[in-house]
C-alpha cells in the first residue's frame, strides 16, 4: 500500500476517482467480490491500480464488462521486464507472455519481486500463481531450476506445470552431480511421462555430459525404470502406483475372462488341435503379467491421446520388442491380444517373461524394495554387464543366427549402417532398454549445436528405432560425420512400424559425409509419409564416399510416391545434378515448397530440366526459393518462373541476377510481374539492385498493372536514402493514379545504406509507412565494402 501511495504521489495531484480507486485497490481482500460487480467504466479505471495477483483474478470480470486487460499487461511488461520481447508484433496475449516470462525469471533468480509494488502481495506466490500460464520453459546451466521445481514446497507448482507445459528446453548445460540428476529424473518423469510436454529441445552444449544427455534423451523417448523405482520425497511415484493398481485390476479381470474362455476351448479340444499353445500356458502368461503389473507400471496418463504400440515383427539383438510399451500415452493393448495377432511370438514371449522375472528377482535382492534412482550411470550404461547374460542374447541364440542387429535395415534397404557402427565401437556403452519400461513420450525432439559421439549416436539410433510417437526430429550441427549412417539405421528401423508418426525431419551440419541428394533419397525412401524434409550442409567432407561397410549408395533406390509438402536442400557447394533431384520431385506430387541453397549448376540445361519437371509433376508448388545460386546466365529461366501462374512466392536471394544483364532484362522482369496476378511475394535480397533498379521496381504497381504483389524484399541491395525516397515518391504517384487501391502491404529493407543520410532516410521511411508495413534495421554501412567483397 505504501508503495502504491508513493507511486501515485510521484505522479502529482489525483482526481477524486483516482484517490477512491487507490483506496479500493488497497482493500481488495475485503472488497473483491463487490469490485468485480462494478460497471465497466468504473472497473476500467481500477484495473491499472491492482497488483498482479488481483489483476489476474480480474480477468473474468473484465471480460464480462467488455474490457481488455492487454494494455495493462503490456505496460507491466515494459515496467518490470524493461526489454522488448522478440517478435512483439506477433504476441496475441500479453497476460500469458508476462506471466510465463515472470515465472522463468523468478525461477532462475533474475527478477526480484520486491522491485515493483504490483508484484508485492502477501497472497501472491510467484511460482504457484504464474505456473498455470507456462507453456514453454528453459532450464540452463547447473539445472538449478529442476532442483527448485522438485522441492517439496513446490509440489503444487509441478502439478500445474504437468498440465500446462508443452515445450521443455535445455540450454548451456553443465555437468551435474547425482542429486541434481535425481531432481531432473523426477522432473522429466512428472512433466513427460505423467504430463503434457510434447517437445524437448536442447541447445548449445559444446562438451555434453554423456550420462546427462542420454538420460534426457531416454526419458524423452518414454524409457525409464519401473515408476515404483522413482522415489519422490521418500515415497514411490503416486501416479505410477495408481495406474499400477488400475492395470492390476484390469489384468485380473482379463485373467478371469480368459480362464472362462480357455475352459470352453478346452472342452472342445478336437477343434483346437492347431492351437499354438495350451490353455494352462495362456493362464501362466496372464498370471505372470498380472503379478508384475503393480511393480512395473507402463501405463501413461489416460488423458493423453491414444497411440498403440506395434509389436515388432523383426526381433533385434539390442532393442527389445517391448510388447507392453506405450507411445504417446495410451491404454495398453493386452498382451494376449497382441500375441493373438502374432502367434509366432507367443513362445518367445514366455521365454522373455521368464528371463525378466529372474532379472527382477535379482534386482529386488540387491537393491531392496525400490531401485536406487541415483544409480543413473548403471541405467544408462549397462550393456557391457548384460551382454553375456542378457535375455536378448539368449533370445537371439534360441531363435537362430539370422536375427538382425538393432541397426540393420531390411533387405534391400538403402541404409545398412550396422557394420560401420560396430566398427566404431561395438556395443560398449550403447543404451540398454532391457530393464527399462515405457511411459508417455514426446513428439518433437530438437538437438542444436550438441556434438554427438559415436556412443551417443548409437544410443539415439537405438531410441529412434521404436519411437513411434515422434513426429518432428531436428538434428542441427551435431558433428555426426560417419555416424549419420547410424542415425539412418535407427530411422530405418522406425519406418517399419506401421504406427510411426514421423512427419518432419531436419538435418544440418558443417560437413556432409554423403551427398545431399543421396541423404534425401535415403530418408524419403524409408519415410514416404514425411511432410517436411530439410537437409543442409556447409562444406563437403573430403572423405565423402568412404562409407562404412554395409552402407550401399541410395542413388539407385526407387523412391515411392511420397506425401512431401516441403523440401529444403542446402548443398555444400555441390553441383546440382538433376538426374538425382528429378526422381524426388516426380515422386512428390503434393510438394508445395521447394528451397535450393548454395548449389552450382554444371550446365545451362540443368535449370531448364528442373523447371520442366516442376511444371509437369508439381502442380501444387506455391513457394520456390533459390539462395546463393548463380543465375546470371539463366535470364530466360528466371522470366519463366516469374510468369508461372501457380507460384505465389518466389525468392532469388544472392543469385547475381543483374551481374551480366542489360537494362532490358530489368524491364522484362517488371512487365512479367505486372502481368502475373497469382504472385504474392517477390524476394530479391542480395542482388545489387542499387538505387536506379529499386526506383524502376515501383512500376510494378502502376495503373496498368494487374499484379497482386503484397510483399517485396529488397534487403542487402546497396540502396541509399535518396534512392529510397525517389522510390517512395514514385510509389505514391502510382497509388494516387489507382485511386488508393493497392495490395502492397510489406517492404523489407534490411542491411541497406540508409545511415548515410539519416534525415532523408527518415523522411522516406515515414512516407513509406503510410503506404505499407516497413521492416528495416539500423545497419552499419561501413561494413558494406567487406560484405561486397565477400560475395564477389
Amino acid at each position: 500500500a505504501a508503495a502504491l501511495s508513493g507511486a501515485m504521489a510521484a505522479e502529482g495531484p489525483r482526481s477524486l476517482f483516482a484517490l477512491s480507486a487507490a483506496a479500493v485497490s488497497r482493500s481488495m481482500g475485503a472488497l473483491e467480490r463487490d469490485v468485480w460487480a462494478l460497471p465497466g467504466h468504473l472497473l476500467r479505471g481500477l484495473l491499472p491500480l491492482l497488483t498482479v495477483f488481483r489483476l489476474e483474478r480480474a480477468e473474468g470480470a473484465a471480460r464480462r464488462a467488455g474490457l481488455s486487460t492487454q494494455p495493462i499487461w503490456r505496460k507491466l511488461w515494459d515496467d518490470v521486464m524493461k526489454t522488448r520481447p522478440p517478435n512483439s508484433e506477433s504476441i496475441t496475449c500479453w497476460r500469458k507472455k508476462f506471466l510465463e516470462t515472470f515465472f522463468s525469471n523468478v525461477l532462475h533468480g533474475v527478477l526480484d519481486v520486491s522491485s515493483d509494488w504490483r508484484l508485492n502481495d502477501h497472497h501472491f506466490s510467484p511460482l504457484l500463481h504464474s505456473s498455470p500460464h507456462v507453456s514453454q520453459l528453459t532450464l540452463c546451466n547447473m539445472l538449478q531450476g529442476a532442483v527448485e521445481l522438485t522441492a517439496e514446497h513446490n509440489q503444487k507448482v509441478l502439478e500445474n506445470l504437468a498440465g500446462s507445459l508443452r515445450i521443455l528446453k535445455f540450454q548451456h548445460l553443465l555437468s551435474s552431480d547425482q542429486s541434481i540428476r535425481r531432481s531432473l529424473v523426477l522432473l522429466l518423469h512428472r512433466l513427460i511421462h505423467h504430463g503434457s510436454v510434447s517437445q524437448v529441445s536442447m541447445y548449445s552444449w559444446p562438451v555434453p555430459d554423456t550420462v546427462l544427455l542420454v538420460l534426457i534423451l531416454s526419458m524423452s523417448a518414454g524409457f525409464w525404470r519401473s515408476g515404483n523405482a522413482l522415489v519422490y520425497h521418500s515415497s514411490p511415484c503416486s501416479l505410477c502406483r495408481e495406474e499400477g493398481k488400475a492395470q492390476s485390476q484390469e489384468s485380473a479381470q482379463e485373467q478371469a475372462e480368459r480362464g472362462r474362455y480357455d475352459e470352453r476351448e478346452w472342452s472342445d479340444g478336437e477343434n483346437q488341435k492347431g492351437s499354438p499353445r495350451a490353455p494352462e500356458e495362456a493362464d501362466a502368461e496372464v498370471n505372470g503379467y498380472g503379478a508384475d503389473a503393480c511393480l512395473n507400471s507402463v501405463l501413461s496418463r489416460p488423458r493423453s491421446p491414444p497411440l498403440q504400440n506395434q509389436v515388432c515383427e523383426e526381433a533385434s539383438s539390442e532393442v527389445p520388442c517391448d510388447d507392453t510399451s506405450i507411445q504417446g500415452g495410451s491404454s495398453p493393448r493386452r498382451i494376449s491380444d497382441q500375441l493373438s495377432c502374432h502367434p509366432i511370438l507367443r513362445k518367445t514371449r514366455r521365454r522373455l517373461k521368464s528371463a525378466v522375472g529372474k532379472k527382477r528377482r535379482c534386482l529386488r535382492r540387491s537393491r531392496g524394495p525400490y531401485a536406487d534412482p541415483e544409480d543413473l550411470y548403471d541405467f544408462v550404461f549397462t550393456v557391457a554387464r548384460e551382454d553375456n547374460s542378457g535375455l536378448l542374447d539368449k533370445k537371439s541364440a534360441t531363435e537362430g543366427e539370422n536375427a538382425e542387429n538393432w541397426s540393420t535395415s531390411s533387405p534391400g534397404s538403402p541404409c545398412t549402417g550396422h557394420a560401420g557402427c560396430r566398427k566404431r565401437g561395438g556395443s560398449a556403452g550403447i543404451f540398454s532398454l532391457k530393464a527399462a519400461h515405457r511411459f508417455r513420450s514426446v513428439s518433437t525432439l530438437e538437438l542444436f549445436s550438441i556434438p554427438l559421439t559415436g556412443e551417443t549416436c548409437r544410443t539415439l539410433s537405438n531410441l529412434l528405432s521404436s519411437w513411434v510417437s515422434l513426429e518432428n526430429l531436428v538434428l542441427s550441427y551435431n558433428g555426426l560425420g560417419a555416424d549419420i549412417f547410424c542415425i539412418l539405421s535407427g530411422l530405418r528401423a522406425l519406418s517399419r512400424h506401421s504406427d510411426c508418426h514421423l512427419r518432419v525431419v531436419r538435418v544440418s551440419d558443417v560437413f556432409s559425409h554423403m551427398p545431399c541428394m543421396e541423404l534425401v533419397r535415403c530418408i524419403l525412401s524409408a519415410f514416404p509419409q514425411l511432410h517436411t524434409l530439410s537437409v543442409s550442409f556447409d562444406l563437403k567432407n573430403q572423405l565423402e564416399g568412404n562409407r562404412p561397410e554395409g552402407n550401399p549408395s541410395c542413388s539407385e533406390v526407387e523412391i515411392p510416391e511420397s506425401c512431401l509438402e516441403q523440401l529444403e536442400i542446402r548443398f555444400p557447394r555441390e553441383p546440382l545434378h538433376t538426374a538425382f533431384l528429378l526422381p524426388v520431385l516426380k515422386a512428390s506430387k503434393s510438394l508445395q515448397q521447394l528451397s535450393l541453397d548454395s548449389a552450382t549448376l554444371p550446365c545451362s540445361q540443368e535449370l531448364g530440366l528442373l523447371l520442366e519437371v516442376l511444371k509437369e509433376c508439381n502442380p501444387n508448388l506455391k513457394k520456390l526459393s533459390f539462395h546463393d545460386v548463380n543465375l546470371a546466365e539463366h535470364q530466360k529461366e528466371v522470366l519463366l518462373l516469374l510468369q508461372d501462374p501457380v507460384l505465389q512466392e518466389i525468392t532469388f536471394s544472392f543469385c547475381r541476377l543483374f551481374e551480366s544483364s542489360t537494362a532490358e532484362f530489368l524491364s522484362e522482369i517488371i512487365n512479367t510481374v505486372k502481368r502475373n496476378s497469382s504472385l504474392k511475394s517477390l524476394k530479391l535480397p542480395g542482388n545489387r539492385l542499387g538505387n536506379h533498379r529499386l526506383v524502376a521496381l515501383a512500376d510494378i504497381f502502376s495503373e496498368d498493372s494487374s499484379s497482386s504483389l503484397c510483399q517485396l524484399d529488397v534487403s542487402s541491395n546497396c540502396i541509399k536514402p535518396d534512392g529510397l525516397l525517389e522510390f517512395t515518391k514514385k510509389l505514391e504517384g502510382h497509388i494516387q493514379q489507382r485511386g488508393g487501391q493497392i495490395q502492397f502491404t510489406h517492404l523489407r529493407l534490411f542491411q541497406n545504406w540508409l545511415d548515410q543520410d539519416a534525415e532523408t532516410a527518415q523522411e522516406a521511411l515515414r512516407r513509406l509507412k503510410a503506404v505499407c508495413s516497413v521492416v528495416n534495421d539500423s545497419w552499419d554501412s561501413s561494413q558494406a565494402f567487406a560484405d561486397y567483397i565477400s560475395v564477389m
